[in-house]
This record gives structure tokens, sequence and C-alpha cells, in this order.
């Protein structure tokens, strides 16, 4: 048999083979045919898209859209934030809070001649609806009992709150007016308290909407209500400021509803919890004198401890963070490494030195972090800018980590088709339960960062993002959810 190159076609023989040819030509993968259907989508015509994904042993490039441009992450930006945390803080680290008093404590009598301050170190698990385990008490009421069984009686002072530690700015830079009143955009301090959120319960008819109640009752806060009905789930925003003393809340509820909660941002959630405090040790049969109050510089006063309180461990408090992508939670573990990790002498717990210290981690890490810009900890803000390339690069080398600290990471993020807000993604694909990674969501920004495993046994490091797309965001992630499960199916 005569070898092909051997043969000699005439002209016409030639044009005959190209179909013949084109037969046997491999087909587009499934990854490559979902990138050109999104390249090619009119939703993205005035936006833009992009995507990294390289494999975690050795780097190789499984796939890249515009992954050197900057796009807004949303909260997929949490994913250095909170690995960072695990490996700056460790795994296993604590926050403190501590019972102090001034003056001096008289045990014969149970009397402290001076204040009793509550020392805050940015644990956001205080009574925390996330993280109570005893139903027939609050950590308060527990703090009440701590020291009347340590002989308290009567304080002579006030029970100050004193959120020295992370000083007065409660916000981070480019957080807007509609979502520094919700309970997802609620301020950050030394000393949180019940998720530094309140409820308000509504009840509605057919046309009228009033307030009933809140839990708690905010101290000297304002609240004007002008809801409508209409649809089914929660439409209300709330809208105030840290430190104010009004809540404005409009928007919609559903009809002919009773007690319908609306979550909203506790506007000085540290001098709530000394007023609570003061209520909880009065009921314990603790007199106080003097009427609650927040210190927020540190005090050269001398102080001695009463009692600690120990957070759970910082896995748990991440798990957290990324599952149910808590905002909050991830301005307190900026802050507390800035806290922490602070060299500088001057700068302090802001969020402004935590955001320079994490992207540092990562530049020392080994991620090219050129053009990345963190302006918070959560991806609330509009102005923080990252690569996909930068988001990937990171993932694989968390992925490298010893195990304790990336098992850490890797199973705070939800699962496709099982947990958190991928929970309802990826059903009866390859990616189901398969895929984990963070999502991000915000106005006209979508995206995902994460781990997914191919049908081979490869481990797939990616990150996708969308910007400014015309479509609703329900359709954008349908579209991003066919570009995932093409990664699980190579």
């Amino acid at each position: 048999m005569k070898c092909m190159k051997h043969i000699r076609l005439k002209p016409h023989c030639l044009l005959a083979l190209v179909p013949l040819l084109w037969c046997f030509a491999p087909p587009a993968s499934k990854l490559q045919t979902e990138i050109n259907s999104l390249n090619a989508d009119a939703d993205l015509k005035t936006g833009s898209w992009t995507l990294y994904a390289i494999t975690a042993d050795s780097g190789k490039v499984i796939a890249e859209v515009n992954a050197g441009k900057v796009h807004t992450p949303a909260s997929t930006l949490k994913i250095f934030t909170t690995a960072a945390a695990i490996s700056m803080l460790g795994a296993d680290f604590r926050y403190e809070t501590v019972l102090e008093h001034t003056g001096s404590f008289d045990t014969a009598s149970g009397k402290v001649n001076g204040n009793l301050c509550i020392k805050g170190s940015g644990d956001p698990t205080l009574d925390s609806k996330h993280f109570r385990k005893e139903a027939d008490s609050t950590q308060l009421q527990r703090w009440a009992a701590a020291l009347y069984k340590k002989g308290v009686r009567h304080i002579t002072g006030a029970v100050v709150a004193d959120v020295s530690a992370f000083g007065d700015n409660p916000l981070p830079d480019g957080w807007t007016w509609g979502d520094m009143g919700q309970y997802y955009g609620a301020p950050s301090s030394a000393l949180c308290w019940h998720d530094n959120s309140y409820s308000l319960f509504f009840t509605s008819t057919a046309d009228t909407v009033r307030l009933t109640r809140t839990t708690p009752v905010p101290e000297g806060l304002r609240i004007v209500a002008d809801l409508k009905t209409g649809g089914t789930k929660d439409d209300a925003y709330v809208y105030g400021a840290p430190y104010g003393n009004l809540h404005s809340i409009r928007g919609r509820i559903p009809a002919n509803a009773k007690d319908f909660e609306v979550e909203a941002a506790l506007p000085d959630p540290a001098l709530q919890c000394a007023i609570e405090f003061t209520r909880a040790l009065q009921a314990q049969g603790i007199t106080v004198n003097a009427a609650p109050y927040t210190q927020n510089r540190a005090s050269k006063e001398e102080r001695k401890k009463l009692h600690a309180t120990f957070s759970p461990r910082l896995s748990e408090i991440v798990y957290r963070t990324n599952l149910k992508s808590d905002n909050v939670y991830a301005e307190q573990l900026l802050r507390t490494i800035s806290l922490i990790k602070n060299t500088t002498g001057n700068i302090g717990a802001t969020t402004e030195n935590g955001a320079a210290l994490v992207t540092q981690f990562w530049k020392q890490q080994g991620v090219d972090t050129k053009g990345m810009y963190m302006t918070d900890g959560s991806g609330l803000s509009r102005s923080n800018a990252v690569t996909a390339t930068q988001q990937a690069q990171a993932l694989r080398i968390i992925s490298r980590w010893p195990k304790k600290q990336y098992d850490a990471f890797r199973n705070s993020l939800p699962v496709a088709g099982k947990s958190g807000s991928l929970a309802g993604l990826c059903k009866g694909s390859l990616a189901e339960n398969n895929l984990t990674a963070k999502s991000g969501y915000i106005t006209r920004a979508r995206g995902y960062a994460g781990y997914v495993t191919t049908t081979k046994g490869k481990l797939i490091c990616f990150s996708l993002l969308a910007n400014n797309y015309t479509c609703t965001p329900t359709e954008m992630k349908k579209k991003l959810e066919k570009i995932m499960i093409a990664l699980a199916e190579l």
C-alpha cells in the first residue's frame, strides 16, 4: 500500500477531499463552544467578562479570556481576605473579649468603685444568631451571671464599650448610601454585637403596612417607614448612616403579612451592647449608677480583668464568612489583620491598612498584584478591582498550602448543587457536588472563583467574572453556569 504522501492528486480531487477532511477534524470542545457563545452574547456587547482556569498541580492554562483585565469582583474578593486571615492569623486563632473594671473592687461589699469596661478585639460572633449554642441565655446574660458569681453587686460608674482597638471609622470608602443601612452593610466595630443588626417586624393588609416592633430596640433611633405592599419577598430598603439617629425605610413587602421581618444595620452596635448589658446586669441583681457609653480612644487608666470570653476558631468564622458571604465578618477579619499584623506603629486597625497588608501578603505569596485594588475586605465596594489571573493564581497557591490551612479555606466555599449561594447551581451535571466556589454579586457585577475537578481527576483553579451586562442577574448566572459545567466536563 502506498503512503499518502506519494499519492498525486489532481486539483479537482483535492477540492473533493476538503469536505472529507472536515468530517474528521476534531469538534470544538464544549468549553470552547461556551466561551465562543459568551463572547458573542449581545448582553455583554457593552459589558465585559473574564475567565482564567489553570491546573492546580502545574499551573497549565486551561482557558483564558481577558484574564489580565481588571473587573469588579463583588464578593469573590472574599477569597483574598479569608485565605489571608487563615494564613496570617492561623486557623485556630480566637478573639478574646475582656470584662475589666477601673478603680477598685471591694469583694466584701461586692462594689466596683469605677466603670465596668467591655474591651473588644473585633470578634464578629458575640451574641450572633449564627453561633448561639445556649437557647436559654444570651451572651450578655452569661456575662452578668459570671460577674455575679464573682461577687459583683454594684457598679458605681457605667458600662463602657471600649472600641479603641478599631477606632472611629466604621465603614470602608466606596460603600453606597443604599447599602450602609442594610444588614449586609452594617458597620464594623471592635465590639460587635448581635451581628451588628436589628430586626423590624411589619404587619400588612392589602394596601397598608404598619411597623409593630423591633428586636432589639435601637437606642435613640427614629424610624420612619414608608412601605407599600406588593410582590412576594422582602423588597424594603433601609437608609441611614452609622452613629445616626434616623432610619428611613422604603420599598415593598408582601400584602397580608404578619410579623414580616426586615433586617437593618445597627447605627452603633457597641453602644447598643453596653445598653443591653446594663439591663442584663440589673436583671441579675447588679446595680449600675451611670449611663453606658462608648470609648473610642485607648485609655491610660489602669484596669483589672474580671472575666474573658473567647470566640469560636477562625476556621469556623471563615466558614460562616464564605458560605453565607457575610460582609460584616469579612470586614472584621480585614481590620483584625490590621490590628494584629500592623508593624508601622502609627496607622492602626483601619480598613485601608488591612487592605494594604492583604495585598502585600498575596504579592509575597507570588501573585502579580499589579492593577489589584482592595477598597474593603468583603467586595461590597464597586471600586474593588482584580483580574481573573490574580484570583486563579491565589487559589492555586492556597491549594499548595499545608493541609490544615487549605482545608480550612476549601471547606468554607459553597458546593455546587448543595450549599450556600451555589445550592441551586449545576444540578444534574458533573459540577454538582464537585465544584466549590465563592460567588459574588452586586449591581451589574457577578462572578465565581474556586475549584473544580475534571473527568480526568485534574483539580482546576478558576475565576469567572462578568461586569456591566444588560440582562438580568439571574440570566447572567445561567450563562456563567454553563462555563463552570463545561470546566467540570473536561
